[in-house]
This record gives structure tokens, C-alpha cells and sequence, in this order.
């Protein structure tokens, strides 16, 4: 990127840089909950499998979520669970990047301070934009310094933390607005959520420094946090149950096992259906985009993509289904219990069903599936707020994952498969049957699946002439297609309404 960026901006962002970073020696000696002797002994498993020690740091931090998440569950309810959240979040960032941990803490007691001293009505927008732009800020300095590169560094933790203070801002103006009487549609349907009072900066720390989603996600609200630290969606004041306390067991069990299949698939799979070079992945040509492979059959190369593309969505299964086993273990996961005492689920720490996404037989299926806890953060804090503003949510969804073409290249392109996706459902599903697993429903299955595999490339490639090689080594059909079906498909006959009910029937 440094090519493309005019010489006095670069040595503008330079200076500015060089300033930024006279500040690490100061900061280095925060970094404290980390013993050597531990980082020396990743160090040498390193040398000894051959992962490169970010990958490592991370990938044992998620599941070292367990045992602390073990431990956590035996501590008394109150204070001392915020004390540890906080502490151990904080050795659990210390573990992974080292120094860049400030930038967490940094961000949290600005934001705390505009929290106690601004008003309410100020916060909701000020609060949002400083995190927002303090997270895009993070992601241009990951573009500026190390352009395609896949180094880990604190701006995924940076974009965790964004969303919870985004959410707590907006928590504590709903508060103030309910109380007022005004009448507010945004605020009555995130009530639930509201903040009367400010939290102290114990019960804050602990909530933006969670260990058991600080690495990954998800990102819930705070009155969910609290209630997991004080009990009370277990027991009521007098320490009686609500209900009958579910076992653990198996909500945990099994997101763990799904991240363990997750980390051998990507592992396995990945290797075998590399998409991007393997030797030096940030400078050489993508390995689907090499003379040698294009040469090949088309179907054997959209087939070897769609593989490896799997194998790529891997590593995101296995962060998200990671958190949610270790929140599940000391039932930070668990919804509550209804008036009646019946058990609500567990789907508070539930950020992905996998089968869900990979078997979604529509565009907006597949949506709902993935991600979810940003879906929802998205919905009640910019769609809501905005009055239903579908480039607001795009727009900060786009600025909030970084400014690579390649993001933008996809989320410009996927409206226009829901664009054809709506007009299929106007003209063409009304006369089949609208069950999942009937012969149209599995078509329609493998169609979302064969075009979104084609979309999301260059949510991979990143670059915008790797990401325009790719769309073009399957001659643009994801676009041709979805184009020609809205200009001619609009002729089709739209069957009457009467005709729809008696096929659903």
C-alpha cells in the first residue's frame, strides 16, 4: 500500500506513526500478567509444529477460555466475578499481542470518562463515533503498515469492544428516554436492555474485558453480563432458583466439539485447498488465480474454491463456537427461566449455526445464520436508530470490518443476488412447495450456496485486482446472471394469491 499512497501524506503518516510508537516503551511495562517462562514455552512449541506463534498465542488463549471459564464458575457471585473477568481478560490479550492490550484499556476509560461526565443524549452519538472511529483508525493502520498482511494484532479485539460500548451508550439514553415518558419506538424495543445508572468501574472493566468473549466475541449486552455475575437469571433475592438449573454439560460439550472439527477441517482441509499462496501469501499471486491453475477445468476450479473457501470459514467456526462453550460453562450463556420456571435456552453466547449458513436455501436465510450477535447489534443499535436505513447498517458494517476493495467489492455486490432472490420469490416459489428439504427447497439450497461462493471471494482475496481476477476466472456469472434474471424475469406471470395459498396448503 505504501506504493500507492502520495510522498508527503507517507511521510506525514509516517511522522505520526513514529510519535505513536515513542509511547510503547512507556506502555511495555503494563504487560505484566504474563510470565516468560510461559511465553518461552509457546515459543518452543512453536519451533516444534511449525505455527507461527500469533496463530498459536490465539488459538491456545481460545480454548485456555475453559478452564478459566471452570474456574470463574466456582467464585461467589458479586464483585469478585467482575475483579476476574477483567483480570483475566486482560492476561488473555497480554497472551496474544502483548503492549497492544492498551488499546483496550485506553479505549474503555475514555469512553467511561464521556460516559460520567457528558449527557445521555450526547453519548449515544459521541460514544458510537469516537469507537467507531478509534476501531477504523486500527484498521487503516493495519492497511498502511502491513497491506495484505494476515498478522494478528488487536483490531479484532478492537471491533469486539466497539460493538459493547456502542450497545452500552445506547442502553443508558433508552434508560433516560423510558423514564422521561417521551415516546420513543427504538427505545420501548430495546428496553429490556436499558441502563437506569452508569455501573461502577469495576462491574464496566469486568464487562469489557469478559475473558470469555474478549478474544472472539460475542458482544452482548451489558444487563446480560451483569446478571451472569450477580445470579439473578439463576436465583432469585432469597438465593432460591428460579427454576430447574439445566446441566451444563452438553451446551458446553458440544460447541467445543464443533471447534475442535472446525480447527482439523481448516487444518486438514484448508492445507489441501489452499486459496492464497502458501510460501508468501501477502506478496505471490493467489494460487486459484496462477496461470498453471486457471488452465485448468472450470468446474474442478469453482468446486476446489468452494472447498477451500469451507476450510477458510473454518477458523471463524472455531473462534465463535469456542467462546460459546466456555461462556456456556459458567453459564454466562444461559438465557434465564420464564415466570413459569421453565429453562429459556441457550442461545445468549450463540453467534453461528453452521449448518444453518451452509445449507441456508436463501440469500436471507444465509444472513440470519451468520454472525448473529453483529446481526443483532446492527438491527437495535444503527437499523432501529436510523428508521430502517439499509445504507447506515451497511455502512458501518463495512467500516467496522476495514477498508480492504475487497470487502466493499462484496458487500456492494451481494444486494443485488437479494434484488433477484426477492423477485424469485414474487414470480417462481409460489408454485412449489415452500418446505426446506422438498426438491425446489434443495435446489434452492445449492443455488445460494454456488453464488454466494462466487460473492465472498473477495472477502478473501482482499485486493481489488486479486478480487477482479477471481469474478473474472468465472466469467462474472455471479453477476450476469442475477443482472439478466431482474431484467427479463420481471415479464414472468405472477401467480395470484389464491393460487399461492392452495399450493402452500
Amino acid at each position: 500500500m505504501l506504493d500507492t499512497v502520495p510522498q508527503p501524506l507517507a511521510e506525514f503518516l509516517d511522522s505520526a506513526l513514529n510519535w505513536v510508537y515513542s509511547f510503547q516503551g512507556t506502555f511495555e511495562p503494563t504487560v505484566v500478567l504474563v510470565p516468560d517462562v510461559l511465553r518461552d514455552a509457546v515459543q518452543q512449541l512453536s519451533d516444534a509444529i511449525g505455527f507461527d506463534v500469533a496463530t498459536l498465542n490465539m488459538t491456545l488463549a481460545l480454548f485456555l477460555c475453559y478452564p478459566l471459564a471452570g474456574f470463574m464458575n466456582l467464585l461467589p457471585f458479586g464483585p469478585i466475578r467482575h475483579f476476574f473477568n477483567f483480570l483475566l481478560g486482560a492476561f488473555l490479550i497480554q497472551f496474544v499481542v502483548g503492549v497492544q492490550w492498551i488499546h483496550q484499556l485506553i479505549t474503555s476509560l475514555v469512553v467511561y470518562l464521556m460516559l460520567m461526565i457528558l449527557p445521555r443524549k450526547v453519548n449515544r452519538w459521541l460514544v458510537p463515533t469516537f469507537v467507531m472511529l478509534y476501531c477504523v483508525l486500527g484498521h487503516l493502520h493495519r492497511q498502511y503498515i502491513n497491506y495484505l498482511g494476515w498478522d494478528l494484532d488487536f483490531t479484532s479485539f478492537q471491533m469486539v469492544i466497539t460493538q459493547k460500548l456502542y450497545m452500552m451508550a445506547y442502553n443508558l439514553y433508552d434508560a433516560e428516554v423510558l423514564a422521561s415518558g417521551v415516546e420513543n419506538r427504538a427505545s420501548k424495543k430495546c428496553a429490556q436492555y436499558s441502563l437506569p445508572e452508569l455501573p461502577n468501574i469495576l462491574e464496566y472493566l469486568g464487562y469489557t474485558f469478559a475473558f470469555s468473549c474478549v478474544l472472539s466475541g460475542p458482544a452482548f449486552e451489558f444487563s446480560v453480563y451483569k446478571k451472569a455475575c450477580d445470579g439473578t437469571h439463576l436465583y432469585d433475592n432469597s438465593g432460591k432458583p428460579l427454576g430447574k438449573l439445566p446441566s451444563r454439560f452438553w451446551p458446553t460439550l458440544f460447541p467445543l466439539l464443533k471447534s475442535l472439527g472446525s480447527m482439523a477441517f481448516f487444518v486438514v482441509v484448508g492445507g489441501s485447498f489452499p486459496l492464497l499462496d502458501t510460501v508468501d501469501p501477502q506478496h505471490n499471486i493467489p494460487t486459484i488465480l496462477t496461470d498453471e491453475f486457471l488452465a485448468k477445468p472450470w468446474i474442478y476450479r469453482y468446486c476446489y474454491q468452494w472447498v477451500g473457501l469451507m476450510a477458510i470459514r473454518c477458523k471463524y467456526y472455531l473462534a465463535w463456537t469456542s467462546s460459546e462453550g466456555a461462556n456456556n460453562l459458567w453459564y454466562a450463556g444461559f438465557d434465564g427461566f420464564d415466570e413459569k420456571g421453565n429453562a429459556l435456552g441457550w442461545t445468549t453466547a450463540h453467534n453461528m449455526n453452521i449448518l444453518g449458513f451452509e445449507m441456508g436455501e436463501s440469500i436471507q436465510a444465509v444472513s440470519k445464520e451468520w454472525n448473529i450477535k453483529t446481526s443483532l447489534w446492527l438491527t437495535r443499535y444503527v437499523y432501529i436508530r436510523s428508521n430502517g436505513n439499509l445504507l447506515a447498517v451497511y455502512g458501518t458494517s463495512a467500516f467496522w470490518h476495514g477498508f480492504y476493495p475487497g470487502y466493499y467489492m462484496f458487500f456492494l455486490s451481494v444486494p443485488l443476488l437479494t434484488f433477484a432472490e426477492r423477485l424469485a420469490k414474487k414470480k417462481i416459489s409460489p408454485y412449489f412447495s415452500p418446505k426446506k428439504w422438498s426438491p425446489y427447497g434443495i435446489l434452492g439450497i445449492i443455488t445460494t450456496s454456488f453464488f454466494i461462493e462466487y460473492m465472498v471471494l473477495p472477502f478473501v482475496l482482499l485486493a481489488r485486482d486479486w478480487s477482479f481476477a477471481g469474478w473474472k476466472s468465472h466469467y462474472f456469472f455471479g453477476h450476469i446472471i442475477p443482472i439478466l434474471f431482474l431484467v427479463f424475469g420481471r415479464f414472468l406471470p405472477t401467480p395470484k394469491k389464491s393460487d399461492s395459498e392452495k399450493k402452500t396448503k
